[in-house]
């Protein structure tokens, strides 16, 4: 069986600060099926790679839930 990962690219407008990037990880990593996250402050976006495709709402949900406001959009 072969391993296959999907990567999604969220623009996270609302991160503010070194904190609001803990919480956007740690938000996104709680997802079932992440593999690995990383969130760029300065291009304010998050690469989430995961087992499976997911779905932006999931990702708007998670970084909702840390007060990270504008939901996240999708790159691609």
């Amino acid at each position: 069986m072969e391993n296959v990962s999907h990567q999604n690219k969220l623009k996270v407008p609302g991160m503010h600060c070194a904190g609001c990037i803990r919480m956007a990880e740690a938000a996104l990593r709680r997802i079932p099926g992440t593999q690995r996250v990383r969130v760029d402050y300065l291009r304010k976006e998050a690469t989430v790679v995961s087992e499976a495709p997911l779905s932006v709402s999931i990702c708007k949900t998670r970084l909702g839930t840390q007060g990270i406001a504008p939901p996240a959009t999708s790159l691609g």
